[in-house]
């Protein structure tokens, strides 16, 4: 587990004054992450929230080298300098331990930078890949992601007569990381700080490529007051709406599960893109919404009992 003792010597890993949205939790995650590694970084970014708040030019917030990459390319990018890297010291040319850790939201990761991360986990680079994951593009305006959760309303998926929000359940993007058979998968939420530095830092460690889908509440998308951005996502995990849990060398592990499971109501309620659902006659979408998160948490679990 993180030693929040040791965390607390290395100072501040992301500078203050970036353009980030009061309340926004990307800086909290970001900070839990920057802070686990106990290497020097190279960090990349796809663009998105993240990368256009930390770097509006002539300034940065990041204290790594850090590389900005188009909205498809990230883990591409990161992956050839991974390689690099690993020539120069196979080599002789560096000596020096170095890490690498990619950034993309669930736009540049679910989307449109699937195929970029696919083939770097596939290759198999010594390399992270962090997933903040927001549920939608939030960057560009707030429309759908294969992310976002059915039911939800965004500015492509409107309440109306025809629709009452998006169509589809969400991606299960983390199951997707699993069957490339990489050494290490995890889900993580920044309200629960020790178990995603402990991820980050299992990530860090395996030799070969590491993947954590890392839930992130939006002030802008989820709309709810600046300071209960990880009050959402206790409540995202303790719904089991987001469950924690590892995948090491294939191998299922929960990281946490609720005493008592708080219905899904109790977080949809808290965010204007779900406040259709409680509507009057809407009760169906409520269950069939609260279903489905039941099934793949009874799946979950009996991936967990298998070994």
């Amino acid at each position: 587990m993180a030693n929040l003792k040791e965390l607390s010597k290395k100072g501040k890993t992301l500078a203050s004054g970036h353009r980030a949205c009061a309340g926004c939790t990307f800086p909290i995650i970001l900070r839990q992450v920057l802070a686990a590694a106990d290497t020097p970084l190279v960090c990349g970014s796809a663009t998105g929230c993240m990368e256009v708040t930390t770097t509006i030019f002539p300034y940065t917030s990041w204290k790594t080298p850090f590389i900005h990459s188009a909205f498809e390319n990230a883990a591409a990018t990161i992956s050839g300098v991974e390689a690099a890297y690993s020539s120069l010291t196979r080599q002789g040319k560096y000596d020096k331990e170095v890490k690498f850790i990619t950034f993309g939201g669930d736009g540049g990761t679910y989307d449109i930078g699937l195929q970029s991360l696919s083939g770097a986990m596939e290759r198999g680079h010594n390399m992270l890949y962090v997933c903040y994951n927001n549920e939608a593009y939030m960057n560009t305006g707030i429309q759908r992601s294969s992310a976002t959760p059915k039911g939800a309303e965004t500015t492509t998926t409107p309440i109306g007569k025809a629709r009452q929000g998006k169509q589809q359940y969400k991606k299960d993007l983390t199951a997707i990381m699993v069957a490339h058979n990489i050494p290490y998968v995890a889900q993580a939420a920044p309200s629960h700080w020790n178990d995603l530095i402990t991820k980050v830092q299992k990530a860090l460690a395996v030799d070969g490529p590491a993947f954590i889908n890392v839930l992130m509440p939006c002030r802008l998308g989820w709309s709810f007051q600046p300071q209960y951005g990880m009050q959402m996502a206790r409540d995202a995990v303790n719904s089991c709406y987001w469950p924690l849990y590892e995948v090491e060398n294939g191998v299922y592990k929960i990281n946490s599960k609720p005493k008592e499971k708080l219905p899904i109501a109790e977080f949809l309620k808290k965010q204007t893109k779900f406040r259709h659902m409680f509507k009057p006659g809407n009760e169906d979408k409520l269950a069939d919404l609260q279903a489905e998160v039941d099934r793949r948490w009874e799946a979950l679990l009996k991936r967990e009992a298998m070994g």
